[in-house]
């Protein structure tokens, strides 16, 4: 199950976009790889002061960025489902991004979630050779989301 949460008590946040666009997004990445349809991950939006604090405590690296993905893969003791961990994105940082593309948020958004759902599920682009993987998944994620390609990094 794909868990959605929406850090409502940040007025600044102007939520504006349909959860479904989230979960068919994550459902695509899992059909893709092939994960267990059972597994279990939870996508956050939420403000840049919290991507920020988690940035730092986790990662060590004191700015905002877009997404942040926590990889768990832990056994749930109650369902017995994989829990693939969590996908948090900063919802200003979409805005920002969409508007200085020139794409709608909701792309920039489903972009986030499949590149946050692929990290989840050990993709990485740390060197050229895994750059090269994670993007293609990612373009051939968005080609089943029938999305444009042009919004992905090259």
């Amino acid at each position: 199950m794909i868990h959605i949460r929406i850090d409502e008590t940040l007025p600044e946040l102007e939520i504006d976009f349909q959860q479904g666009i989230l979960i068919s997004a994550a459902e695509a990445v899992l059909r893709f790889a092939n994960a267990s349809p059972s597994a279990d991950l939870s996508i956050v939006i939420t403000s840049h002061e919290q991507i920020r604090h988690l940035n730092r405590q986790y990662l060590g690296v004191d700015a905002v960025t877009d997404v942040l993905s926590f990889p768990a893969e832990e056994i749930d003791p109650e369902t017995g489902n994989l829990y693939l961990g969590d996908v948090l994105i900063a919802y200003p940082y979409v805005k920002e991004q969409a508007k200085a593309a020139g794409h709608p948020p909701e792309e920039e958004l489903q972009l986030l979630v499949v590149h946050g759902v692929l990290h989840l599920l050990g993709y990485d682009h740390a060197d050229d050779e895994d750059r090269t993987q994670m993007w293609e998944a990612q373009t051939q994620v968005f080609q089943r989301l029938r999305l444009p390609n042009d919004i992905l990094p090259k």
